[in-house]
């Protein structure tokens, strides 16, 4: 089965897809499940088995739930013959029956003869459909490999960034020991999965800190379990920068929000500078409380403004 474009570098074959949902295999081989998808979609082939295929995506999962294997059997062998060979051409990845349905006798003839691979299952088609494309679109999620810390602080995924020596790891390791968790150090592994940034350690790394004076560090054994998470949604960034008396910092609160654009989401992102006497690890966890405070509507710029609203004007 050859691909159609060149743009997709990922893919995920059959036989992960019926090993995760254990389906079970009505025709094809072994050697049919080696047949593999590129597209998070699947294909409910109302149209298809109306003769219309304009516009259709041959590379998409198809499923036949309870409207589809109600209208085949309308169908006369001689329009199932016409028909069923375009469900199941070579770009196809497999088809899916839902709900325990039957398997046509002239699909499945089709289907053996061609080596083409037809699974069935006892789920609802909605449910199917829902759990499938979600599986997909993990699996074929866009990656990239960025630098920086990924923290849990208060439930937000909170990544560290900042050039070499701005004490990432050493800000992390503050934040684990005030109850914060990590998700991975130095290096974030990150998906774009569902408009959303997932980021997780390398297996490599996963786990441990890199203290300079002190080496590795395994976090899980020096503060517990409960110091250590596999994955998080990437919320807002913080970037630790060198303090310059001459730049300009937020003040007030209300400047324009900063972004990060990371596998082409936007990152709500904070500049903090980093300079003798200032407690990173309160900083970190007094600026990801304000930012849940904003998302739920309450704004300390706009508290302030007020304030000098009513008082403008008054001996105070």
């Amino acid at each position: 089965m050859e691909n159609k474009e060149n743009k997709y570098t990922k893919k995920v074959t059959v036989r992960e897809i019926v090993s995760f949902f254990k389906f079970e295999r009505l025709t094809g081989d072994d050697k049919s499940l080696d047949r593999w998808t590129v597209v998070p979609d699947v294909n409910r082939p109302g149209f298809e088995l109306c003769g219309f295929y304009k516009q259709s995506d041959p590379r998409r999962i198809i499923i036949i739930g309870n409207k589809e294997s109600e209208f085949i059997k309308t169908m006369t062998p001689e329009e199932q013959r016409a028909r069923f060979p375009m469900l199941t051409d070579g770009y196809t990845p497999c088809i899916i029956i839902t709900k325990n349905n039957v398997l046509p006798p002239i699909l499945k003839e089709i289907a053996d003869h061609l080596n083409f691979p037809i699974m069935r299952t006892d789920m609802e088609t909605f449910r199917l459909v829902t759990e499938l494309i979600s599986f997909l679109d993990e699996r074929l999620a866009p990656e990239d490999t960025i630098s920086g810390t990924l923290m849990s602080v208060y439930g937000k995924g909170v990544l560290i960034a900042g050039e070499s020596g701005m004490g990432k790891s050493e800000t992390a390791l503050e934040l684990i020991r005030n109850g914060q968790v990590l998700v991975a150090d130095d290096r974030v592994d990150v998906q774009h999965i569902h408009n959303s940034i997932i980021g997780h350690s390398p297996a490599i790394i996963k786990g441990l800190l890199e203290i300079r004076g002190i080496g590795i560090i395994d976090v899980e054994k020096m503060f517990g379990a409960s110091a250590l998470i596999s994955r998080s949604p990437v919320d807002m960034v913080i970037d630790l920068v060198k303090f310059n008396a001459a730049d300009e910092y937020n003040r007030i609160g209300d400047e324009t929000m900063h972004y990060t654009k990371i596998l082409d989401v936007l990152i709500p992102t904070i500049v903090l500078p980093v300079s003798a006497g200032r407690n990173m690890r309160i900083l970190i966890e007094s600026a990801v409380t304000n930012f849940r405070l904003q998302q739920d509507g309450f704004s300390a710029s706009k508290e302030i403004k007020e304030r000098f609203n009513t008082y403008a004007g008054k001996d105070i």
